[in-house]
């Protein structure tokens, strides 16, 4: 007889050895051959939406390692109940691991990305999960081990052989687990976002932005720089790891309701005038003065441009941009047609998109939060309307359409921050696109809102960086609030609410104590 506990761990260790051959052989095939990195991919596209949100706001940039965690527990988890399986039902358990083992294989198949060779790491660790449920399931079963002994002597010998069973299998388990961490999917959500995928060569701009004047960014030690370094620039996506898109492979269709379907390669599109514009991207989930927004200097090419080879029909509304890793935006086509820089980019700050930004090309556009509009690793523009295609967030309650709402953060001094007593500088960032930066007001504790002193607009679309300052702040407890009004006189609102369905509003308001 099998005790439960012995094949219960015979399973774990078995599935952990499987994703952890597959994941350390993934590494020479890339992050589309990862199972666990796969199962994770196909959850995100289902789980519920009121699911994701709290998620997001719990965890930031950890819901990405938080969703392979949980995927990678439930499959021990899984791998655990066949294995108790398998002290009453041997042939049934190794059937149903074999078969739990092939659903990785056919997640892989089915991803957009994916190629047929990318399921042999998955296979090759299915077949040593095995190979080791049956060796592990032989130790346990050994009359030695499981056998009640009948006398001292029995039991004598009955310790060793347990000893073994757990030795091996903490072996294995430890194999695998170090397996795991040196294979595809840790490598994948480490990745540097400087690293481009491959080489890519741009030409120079056909336009240049103009240069950023010193005066646009006031000289206050920590305050944000007014251009985000790509490490730095925020990423929220619906992609465990960036898909490895080679260039020369790459393609734009441009489809749906217009006139002419058109394909533009890479090639094709580095000869074509390129355009050089900073751009401030906004995310609709950024809390209130979070830093889920950053500005740079994007490289590409109109896509109004595009969209005229295509010819769109009259009736088309919306543009429905679709991402290689199944993701996709709603933009009003008027976004993508007016006059303002919305852009097919290749370039971020002088070099080509790193992976975690859209490698080889995306979206940008002004005036719009990015899960309308930035679409990362695009592949298709899908001309259509508004009342018979959806997209991927606004299936999941946020809005349709989301114009980016003016909005302000402090940047000095940090929450909970401890200052001297004295003179107090504040500085912080304002966005409003589209409109422009017309004003921003700080007050410090319950006092009169002070005008602040703002930088140099480099244009309507990049955020606007202000300073101001209190004299003789008295040691104790204090808080400053800032709110921005744009150019068009609209106030930044004090009404707190959360992000759904379009942006979280509210005064930023900070607490610090002088000493």
């Amino acid at each position: 007889m099998r005790r439960p506990l012995h094949t219960a761990l015979a399973g774990v260790v078995a599935t952990l050895v499987l994703f952890g051959a597959a994941d350390l052989l993934a590494r020479a095939f890339g992050p589309p051959a990862a199972p666990l990195l796969a199962l994770g991919q196909t959850i995100i596209p289902i789980a519920p939406a009121g699911l994701i949100k709290p998620v997001i706001d719990l965890l930031g940039h950890n819901d990405k390692l938080f969703l392979i965690l949980t995927t990678g527990l439930g499959a021990l988890v899984l791998g655990g109940l066949i294995g108790w399986l398998a002290s009453r039902h041997l042939r049934a358990a190794t059937a149903l691991l074999g078969l739990a083992g092939l659903i990785p294989i056919v997640v892989i198949l089915i991803r957009p990305e994916a190629e047929a060779p990318d399921v042999i790491p998955t296979v090759i660790g299915l077949v040593l999960g095995l190979a080791v449920f049956r060796l592990l399931i032989s130790l346990a079963t050994r009359p030695d081990v499981e056998n009640e002994p009948e006398s001292e002597s029995e039991s004598e010998s009955a310790a060793p052989s347990r000893r073994r069973f757990f030795v091996i299998t903490g072996v294995f388990g430890a194999a695998g687990a170090a397996a795991v961490a040196a294979g595809q999917t840790v490598a994948s959500l480490a990745l540097d976002a400087g690293a481009a995928v491959a080489k890519l060569v741009l030409p120079k701009p056909a336009k240049t932005a103009p240069p950023i004047p010193a005066s646009a960014h006031p000289d206050v030690k920590g305050l944000a720089p007014f251009v985000t370094d790509p490490k730095d620039f925020y990423r929220i996506d619906t992609a465990l790891a960036p898909p490895v898109i080679d260039p020369e492979e790459w393609s734009l269709r441009i489809h749906g309701m217009v006139e002419t379907e058109v394909v533009i390669t890479m090639d094709e599109l580095l000869q074509l005038p390129l355009n050089e514009h900073h751009i401030t991207l906004t995310c609709v989930s950024n809390p209130v003065g979070g830093d889920l927004v950053g500005n740079a200097t994007w490289l590409g090419y109109p896509v109004r441009e595009l969209l005229a080879r295509a010819k769109p029909l009259k009736d088309a509304d919306m543009v429905l941009s679709h991402s290689i890793d199944g993701f996709s935006a709603s933009t009003p086509i008027e976004a993508l047609l007016d006059d303002r820089d919305s852009l097919l980019a290749v370039g971020m700050n002088g070099q080509p998109l790193p992976p975690e930004h859209g490698f080889p090309a995306r979206l940008v556009v002004p005036g719009l939060y990015g899960f309308v509009s930035a679409t990362k690793w695009v592949t298709e523009l899908e001309v259509t309307r508004f009342d018979e295609k959806t997209a991927y967030w606004t299936d999941r309650g946020w809005d349709a359409k989301a114009p980016i709402l003016v909005a302000s953060r402090i940047d000095v001094p940090k929450p909970l921050e401890k200052v001297a007593a004295g003179d107090l500088a504040v500085a912080g960032t304002a966005w409003a696109q589209q409109s422009g930066v017309k004003r921003v007001d700080v007050k410090l504790d319950d006092g009169e809102w002070t005008q602040a002193d703002l930088g140099d607009e480099v244009n309507i679309d990049t955020w606007r960086q202000w300073k101001t300052g209190f004299s003789d702040v008295k040691a104790g407890s204090h808080t400053v609030t800032v709110r921005a009004i744009d150019q068009d006189g609209n106030i930044q609102t004090p009404e707190r609410r959360k992000s759904i369905p379009n942006s979280a509003t509210g005064h930023h308001h900070i607490q610090f104590r002088v000493e």
